[in-house]
């Protein structure tokens, strides 16, 4: 098996400006993130893990700040999605479907910081309860080509929307 990536804490600073951010409150759970990891040799996703209890009824949605970076080889992507059985219970979404992290992500101004978004999209009125330290989403490794017309020289700084402005 080839090994393309690692996985790191964000800074206690990076965290905890994301943190009240989000929720709007002061948190100190930063010692307590676990590193997205592999379930069995045989698991393709590393689940990511929450950083709180939460509930979300139907319809509702989340943004969560993971505490997590990774750095990847160029030529790579980490690609997000929600665990399978969750998507399968309560049709679990990620706002924006699939999430790309890019390797060049590593080096943006919020050091790469992963956001997972999720909406809870159940149509059977189900209310999905996920407590912390639980994994509720995956990323996979997936390696990537490019055209041979390709002469991209830009270099990203910052996250969503940042290497179309």
């Amino acid at each position: 098996m080839k090994r393309v990536a690692k996985f790191e804490k964000v800074s206690k600073n990076q965290f905890e400006e994301a943190w009240k951010d989000t929720f709007g409150t002061e948190q100190t759970v930063y010692e307590e993130l676990r590193l997205p990891r592999r379930a069995t040799k045989g698991s393709a996703g590393y689940d990511f893990f929450s950083t709180l209890d939460f509930e979300l009824r139907p319809g509702e949605t989340i943004k969560i700040p993971t505490g997590v970076r990774v750095r990847i080889d160029e030529g790579w992507v980490l690609k997000l999605y929600p665990r399978s059985g969750l998507g399968f219970k309560y049709r679990l979404q990620l706002n924006n479907t699939v999430g790309i992290i890019d390797s060049d992500y590593y080096n943006s101004d919020n050091e790469g910081h992963i956001f997972i978004k999720i909406t809870n999209d159940s149509n059977e009125g189900k209310t999905m309860q996920i407590k912390k330290g639980e994994g509720f989403c995956q990323g996979i490794f997936v390696e990537y080509g490019i055209t041979e017309d390709d002469d991209v020289a830009d270099v990203r700084n910052g996250g969503f929307g940042s290497t179309t402005k």
